[in-house]
């Protein structure tokens, strides 16, 4: 019978405690959300700042569908690109110091479109090459696979393991390097000096997905670059998102000139796809300008300072992050996810994470905070953590 394996994946993703669901959210902003009529302190949403709920941003919304309607009405290179999205590309190649921006409709496909218009299928694959982080995020992944070039990871943030695959590959004419700034599911950083060191001896490209970074690293909140003074010579290719600590959603790419007049004619994802909303371009910009203002950014690295010092002092083993990433380590699904449904039950709502999202073994609880977030709020937290611990 046809796609017989669906029902048997389904059932061993039952039986191996993997199985996924989605829950509705009632209408809300804040720290506090509804689901099924229970109201729950969130510590799983990466609107790290607070932006998402914020009246600013919200404004900026209306403002743009008042100017510019609710969507796009085609792909960026028929009628698609409005002036909006041309202030939002301006902008933020002015205050990264790159030649230009592009913008996707999602980091997902921003890394889809990097892999597969650099490394395409109709061109000669000889001695091409990309190396990223073992824990670099699916999309990548997904796009690294789907492209012509030889695929190989090195282990995660070692140096000298990612050296040894560039030597011993030391033929490869067109190689990328590629990592996270910061980890989606550990929280830690990548050491993007070294790794732009060594892109540098290899005669190679370094990019990074700074989609956890941008908003939240840097005087203004403008990413990895920013933080460390990157230049376009050592990141050639970066990619960040909207979605996260900027409040709205949609990704960019930021590179040389040639690099993005490139991808406006060879990035399928880019040429086939209908535009993010103009309204979406204008908000985004303006959450973006908001950021300048360090305040919101301050508060966090405050909670994230607070909630590590609660955890430790009640013995929660926590990932070594700075950031606003602290995933609490389980180290098996299904304790996992019955931990997740007992804080559930104390009204606290923490994402269980497992396989394939992370390496087998790895299962953790993935703590994320926000700048909404009350010093009151980790301590409900970290007393539920305690409390769900200790009943397992």
């Amino acid at each position: 019978m046809a796609f017989d394996f669906i029902d048997e994946s389904l059932r061993a993703r039952h039986r191996d405690g993997l199985w996924r669901k989605r829950h509705t959210l009632a209408p809300g902003t804040g720290p506090l959300i509804e689901i099924d009529a229970r109201h729950y302190l969130n510590f799983s949403s990466n609107d790290y700042l607070g932006l998402g709920a914020s009246q600013l941003v919200a404004q900026a919304w209306v403002d743009g569908l008042s100017e510019y309607g609710s969507g796009s009405g085609a792909s960026p290179l028929v009628t698609g690109y409005t002036q909006a999205h041309q202030a939002l590309e301006s902008h933020l190649a002015k205050v990264l110091n790159r030649d230009r921006v592009l913008l996707f409709n999602s980091g997902f496909a921003a890394n889809q479109a990097i892999c597969q218009a650099l490394f395409p299928h109709n061109k000669d694959t000889t001695n091409k090459l990309i190396v990223a982080d073992k824990l670099i995020h699916a999309s990548f992944v997904d796009g690294a696979q789907s492209c012509s070039a030889n695929f190989k990871r090195f282990k995660h943030n070692d140096r000298q393991h990612l050296s040894q695959i560039l030597t011993s590959n030391h033929l490869s004419i067109d190689t990328l390097i590629a990592t996270e700034s910061v980890f989606s599911m550990d929280g830690d950083q990548a050491p993007i000096i070294d790794l732009a060191n060594i892109a540098h001896q290899h005669d190679a490209w370094l990019m990074v997905d700074d989609a956890h970074g941008f908003g939240i690293l840097g005087k203004q909140g403008l990413g990895i670059v920013e933080q460390l003074e990157l230049s376009q010579k050592q990141v050639q290719v970066l990619m960040a998102t909207f979605g996260k600590a900027i409040g709205t959603a949609g990704a960019f790419v930021a590179g040389s000139e040639q690099l993005i007049d490139y991808l406006i004619n060879f990035a399928r994802h880019y040429i086939y796809s209908t535009s993010m909303p103009a309204a979406q371009a204008h908000a985004t910009l303006a959450s973006i300008k908001a950021n300048q203002n360090p305040k919101r950014r301050d508060r966090l690295q405050t909670r994230i300072a607070q909630f590590k010092q609660l955890a430790a002092a009640a013995k929660i083993p926590l990932f070594p992050s700075d950031t606003a990433i602290q995933p609490v380590f389980i180290g098996n699904p299904q304790q996992a996810v019955a931990l997740s449904d007992k804080l559930k039950n104390l009204g606290i709502w923490v994402s269980a994470i497992r396989y394939p999202t992370v390496p087998k073994g790895t299962d953790r609880l993935r703590v994320t905070l926000s700048a909404m977030h009350e010093e009151q709020d980790l301590i409900a937290l970290v007393d539920a953590l305690q409390i769900a611990i200790s009943q397992t």
